[in-house]
């Protein structure tokens, strides 16, 4: 099939970056690189068989989405897990989010309660850990930004759904390790609430259940 006029494919660089950054990300939401962690471009690029310009994009990316940080004259690191940042996350998810939930609330469809229904389904049957993993698996977590994306995008609005998706990819790193050390809390039962509160059209009841699960994940973090 003929290339659209205008349309250009993809550089083999473009290609390399788009693989490594893949390769980084998933490897530093697994917790193969810890809190603080150095990301030296050339230790990647020899480990990748890549170039250092195919590594440096990679790593800017993963700047732009919370799971870097560019350090002056030393390279690029996991955000350390002490960093205000997360706080400042945590604030900013507690003044949005609750306030799209209530417009999902009052604006979701039927449609829209099926899916909340699926999602919070497919988040109870999902096994937290894989094995012995000290960390939620690549499942559930997926399952669990589902669940809370279905929540909310009952809004309507897409612009803030996008807001959301960019918050969710900054705190993701932070609520795992934050998850590993608060082993005993309730996420079942925090779930099921905003389900059911969400399902009731019960709006205050929905929005004080997510201002207090999201309460709880910065807390963890806070008292690391």
């Amino acid at each position: 099939m003929a290339q659209a006029v205008g349309s250009r494919a993809p550089s083999e660089k473009q290609m390399l970056s788009e693989q490594i950054y893949a390769r980084l990300r998933e490897a530093i939401m697994r917790g193969d690189h810890a809190p603080g962690t150095a990301l030296k471009p050339q230790d990647l690029s020899r480990e990748f068989g890549v170039s250092l310009a195919v590594v440096r994009e990679a790593l800017v990316r993963l700047v732009g989405d919370g799971l870097a940080d560019r350090l002056h004259n030393r390279g690029f690191a996991v955000p350390d897990f002490s960093d205000s940042r997360w706080q400042q996350i945590a604030e900013a998810r507690r003044t949005i989010e609750p306030v799209v939930l209530r417009m999902s609330v009052e604006r979701g469809d039927l449609d829209w309660e099926g899916r909340v229904r699926a999602a919070h389904h497919r988040l109870a049957r999902t096994p937290p850990y894989a094995g012995e993993g000290r960390y939620y698996s690549e499942e559930w977590s997926e399952a669990h930004r589902i669940f809370h994306r279905t929540l909310l995008d009952g809004c309507g609005n897409p612009v803030l759904m996008e807001t959301f998706d960019r918050m969710w990819t900054a705190a993701e790193l932070a609520r795992r390790w934050s998850s590993y050390r608060n082993p005993d809390r309730d996420a079942i039962g925090e779930h099921r609430r905003l389900e059911e509160t969400a399902l009731a059209r019960d709006a205050d009841a929905a929005v004080e259940a997510l201002t207090r699960h999201l309460t709880l994940t910065a807390a963890g973090l806070a008292d690391r």
